[in-house]
């Protein structure tokens, strides 16, 4: 899969993209849009390593001398790439602005710099191209990794499978007088165990922890009858990412928890029945949040309805009102709406990707809630 993740084509829709930016050039140092455009999974080290994508002319990657065999031997030195290993005396901003094309660095030009790169890095690269002006280079590549191609919906595929298989185990480790600590351990060790290389987050909000979206483990003691919020990713070794949220409780839960459950369950399918080519986010956000609202939960309702996914956890598209860029076919993203009233609270989170009719989902665990013992 790895060739059809980082296609050889993809430096020259990247170089397309540059020149119809109005840009010189991108420069893309360690972090996801290089791995994108090059498949090169690069330590972020002090040393530069630097992709240069020139609007005119051919790209070429500059790296720490120290670091060119890890180059080499990844998806980037199968590409029609050159290759420039740089020595500890020499200054790679220098080597970089030196070797791109003289009219692309005029006075009043503008380049793109990855929207990851460490600030002291774009200091120095500033510093070696006076008179040119800076901008993010997500601008130029956002359109392009928005729109998944068939092989990255696969590897999203594999990735929602993987964390389903942990989220089937769950009901292993929890149960009352254990802390959200100690099952967070084991649910962390099952995500690498079932093929994620990292483990990206695990939240397991017991009680009114779980009225905290992003609520840190703790060494909170689970109670019987309990509502449990586990909101699990990582990644795999293909880069690409899984993220999904289940509801679990330990015993009977309270009879309120279950009313506004139904809610949250209906309205999470409808949001997810709304994506379509055309469609824009923040109409599939409006799906399921008015069924909250007209149940009365609109204020329970405290975050956007999902956001992209891919080579991160979190990238455009971001499923929220406001965002009227229509849907198209290969966009990923999260459908996760939450109602959180205090003493418990509860998230349900699935990934989908648009097709040419409709939606596709990558997670096909329980929906409804798992009651544990």
């Amino acid at each position: 899969m790895t060739t059809e993740l980082y296609p050889r084509e993809r430096l020259a829709r990247v170089q397309e993209a540059t020149a119809a930016a109005g840009l010189g050039a991108v420069l893309l140092t360690p972090g996801p849009d290089l791995r994108y455009v090059t498949g090169y999974n690069a330590l972020p080290l002090e040393r530069l390593t630097c992709l240069a994508v020139p609007a005119q002319g051919d790209p070429f990657l500059v790296v720490p001398r120290l670091e060119l065999p890890a180059a080499q031997e990844s998806p980037a030195g199968a590409l029609d790439l050159e290759l420039v290993p740089w020595d500890e005396t020499d200054d790679p901003y220098a080597l970089v602005a030196g070797r791109l094309p003289a009219g692309l660095l005029r006075e009043g030009a503008r380049v793109g710099v990855a929207d990851r790169m460490w600030a002291v890095m774009a200091l120095r690269f500033r510093a070696a191209m006076p008179g040119v002006e800076q901008v993010a280079a997500g601008t130029v590549l956002r359109g392009l990794r928005m729109r998944k191609s068939a092989a990255e919906v696969a590897a999203l595929r594999e990735a929602g499978a993987a964390i389903d298989r942990v989220h089937a185990r769950v009901p292993e480790f929890l149960r009352p007088g254990r802390t959200e600590r100690e099952v967070g351990r084991d649910i962390a060790d099952a995500i690498i165990a079932e093929g994620h290389e990292t483990v990206d987050f695990v939240i397991v909000g017991s009680g009114p922890n779980g009225a905290n979206p992003h609520a840190e483990l703790s060494d909170r003691v689970i109670q019987p009858g309990e509502p449990v919020v586990v909101d699990i990713g990582g990644q795999m070794p293909s880069g690409y990412c899984s993220d999904s949220t289940r509801n679990y409780c330990v015993g009977e839960p309270p009879a309120e928890y279950r009313a506004y459950f139904e809610v949250l369950r209906r309205a999470q399918q409808a949001s997810c029945d709304a994506v379509k080519p055309g469609v824009t986010p923040e109409a599939v956000d409006a799906a399921g949040r008015q069924m909250i609202a007209d149940a009365g939960y609109g204020e329970r309702f405290v975050h956007r309805t999902g956001h992209g996914i891919g080579l991160e956890v979190h990238e455009d598209p971001y499923i929220v009102s406001g965002n009227v860029e229509p849907l198209e076919p290969g966009m990923a993203f999260s459908v996760e709406p939450g109602i959180y009233v205090g003493p418990h609270g509860a998230r349900i989170e699935d990934i989908v990707v648009c097709t040419e009719t409709g939606y596709e989902r990558l997670n096909h665990t329980e929906r409804d809630l798992v009651i544990v013992g």
